[in-house]
């Protein structure tokens, strides 16, 4: 109801997708349009996207805000797709008392209204990947899949904040299942090229001193040679950390184990719908809006909807990327497709359409619902 679906244009060349224009979320005066980087897919991408090459996928976290349109999008692409979840996001949202603004349909009920609209049949497992090893290893050796996009880990920084319990968890959730997921595939001894969800948080925020390189940096060492090493690490979350964790195990099993990995670093990701999900309203995403898993955006929304005045603390002065919903599931589509080569280091993709400081999106949300705004100091 708030959020169209929209997706910025996005342009090919060659094996890296950038972009060149901005998306219409942003458009308003001061806020900066930047180049997106590798593996951002355009509409109609042809690079060893053509008939016949279509996929098995396990979709780890398929349930979650970007899983779900994700696997969507895949079988829609025509891949055979298989969707593994613990429901833990619903249990979570039991747990803080709140909602999806949007109605969540249970999993099965997903699945038969996405096959009632004409869609590529998937399938649902219910497994922990942080806790049921032998399930997801039985599951890997039956399923055999080509490639398993890994969005199984609590997602929101707040949460991994707000006490022991939830620091505890989300470092256990999500670096066990990395771990789990990745001696999975050793032990099942098939070539599987693992697709992980990252954030540009890894890097910290503010901190960089200039352009960030894509998960490398080129360093000099002591006796004067050159060598690139991964890109220094600074979290600003318990949840950050969990990804700067799963990076080094990645490095590891990759140099100990040539597992083929592309780690996605990806901005604040926006909207809603997607073409998949608007087909019926049964398969509609979620729309979190609470103070632990609501983005700046969709709080903003909320609280102009309310009538409410926006909240900014400070300045407004804080720099995010964002990338839109749809835009994750093609690049994640565009990872699948073009793997890294058997022997191959990590692949690391940094991926955002543009970026914006929160003034300027309370700004916009102003200039088109005309609410009010204060800045908190």
């Amino acid at each position: 109801a708030f959020l169209p679906m929209v997706s910025s244009p996005l342009s090919l060349r060659s094996s890296s997708l950038r972009s060149t224009t901005p998306s219409p979320l942003l458009s308003s005066p001061g806020i900066t349009s930047r180049r997106a980087t590798k593996l951002q897919a355009a509409a109609g991408v042809s690079i060893k996207m053509m008939a016949g090459a279509n996929k098995k996928v396990l979709v780890l976290g398929g349930d979650g805000f970007c899983g779900w349109p994700t696997s969507l999008h895949l079988a829609d692409k025509g891949h055979d797709v298989v969707i593994v979840d613990n429901l833990s996001r619903r249990n979570i949202d039991t747990e803080m008392g709140c909602d999806s603004l949007t109605p969540i349909q249970h999993p099965e009920q997903r699945l038969k209204a996405w096959e009632e609209v004409g869609g590529r049949a998937m399938r649902f497992v219910n497994i922990d990947v942080a806790k049921e090893y032998d399930l997801l290893l039985e599951l890997i050796r039956q399923e055999k899949p080509d490639a398993i996009v890994h969005f199984a880990e609590q997602r929101a920084a707040p949460y991994s904040q707000k006490s022991s319990k939830t620091k505890r968890y989300t470092v256990d959730n999500n670096v066990g299942g990395t771990n789990n997921l990745l001696a999975a595939v050793v032990e099942s001894d098939l070539d599987i090229h693992l697709v992980h969800l990252g954030t540009m948080g890894v890097y910290g925020y503010g901190t960089s001193g200039g352009e960030i390189p894509e998960g490398y940096l080129e360093v000099t060492l002591p006796d004067g040679n050159k060598r690139e090493i991964l890109h220094p690490a600074y979290p600003g979350s318990v949840y950050h950390t969990t990804k700067c964790l799963d990076a080094l195990l990645f490095q590891f099993y990759n140099k100990n184990d040539q597992i083929r990995t592309t780690d996605l670093h990806q901005g604040i990701v926006w909207g809603t719908n997607t073409p998949q999900t608007i087909k019926d309203e049964r398969l509609i995403n979620r729309f979190d809006y609470d103070g632990d898993y609501g983005t700046v955006l969709n709080r903003f929304l909320m609280q102009s909807a309310m009538g409410v005045p926006l909240t900014v603390y400070g300045t407004g002065g804080q720099t995010r990327g964002f990338i839109h919903i749809t835009d994750t599931c093609r690049c994640i589509e565009a990872a699948i497709m073009n793997p890294p080569k058997p022997g191959a280091r990590v692949e690391i993709m940094n991926q955002i359409a543009e970026t914006a400081r929160v003034r300027d999106i309370a700004h916009m949300i102003q200039k088109q619902t005309g609410c009010e705004v204060n800045f908190l100091a």
